[in-house]
């Protein structure tokens, strides 16, 4: 194996770096900042036919108006599993039941839970952290074990540098990302 065939996926550690930024966005959607957002619903999973399925696939979530949220539930039975889905979620919303259709209304947000919301933002954005330097970690596991098949010492601090310019990249698009966020949060 010569040195010019030896190539570090950096597309890959890209691509999975792209991934925890994906999961942190969807984390920052289901946090409520006052208004109501279809999204809030994302990570609720219903105990439905035996199995934990999405809200969305329980019945057609709605935002009628800007302090509500509503779930035409298509089940009838499945009304009491949502309605407990949504109580044990942490959203600290309680639902309203109308025959099939269950009611969020959004209460407006006081500062103690913005604070606690702010938080999570927070533990969620380390979560994002964590998984870009892991996926870093592995990107420099790759380099060392080439440099063990015969990758120059050059090359090897070139990748390291390219390995790291993305980490630092993604970390920084992280960062943003929570600033927005708290800011979303502690607006009144």
């Amino acid at each position: 194996m010569s040195e010019e065939d030896i190539e570090i996926d950096t597309d890959d550690l890209s691509r999975r770096m792209e991934g925890a930024m994906g999961a942190l966005k969807t984390e920052f959607a289901s946090l409520r900042t006052g208004r109501a957002s279809a999204n809030m619903l994302e990570p609720v999973m219903v105990e439905a036919y035996g199995s934990k399925t999405p809200i969305n696939q329980v019945g057609t979530v709605n935002v009628p108006e800007p302090r509500m949220v509503t779930i035409n539930v298509w089940d009838k039975s499945l009304v009491g599993a949502v309605e407990k889905a949504i109580m044990n979620s942490g959203l600290g919303i309680n639902p309203q039941t109308n025959g099939t259709i269950v009611m969020l209304p959004i209460p407006e947000l006081n500062e103690e839970r913005r604070t606690e919301l702010a938080r999570v933002a927070a533990q969620y954005a380390e979560h994002a952290r964590v998984a870009v330097r892991n996926v870093r970690r592995d990107g420099m596991d790759q380099i060392k074990k080439a440099k063990a098949a015969g990758m120059s010492e050059d090359d090897q601090k070139l990748w390291e540098t390219e390995v790291q310019e993305l980490t630092d990249s993604f970390i920084k698009q992280v960062d943003g990302a929570l600033e927005n966020k708290q800011a979303e949060i502690m607006q009144v």
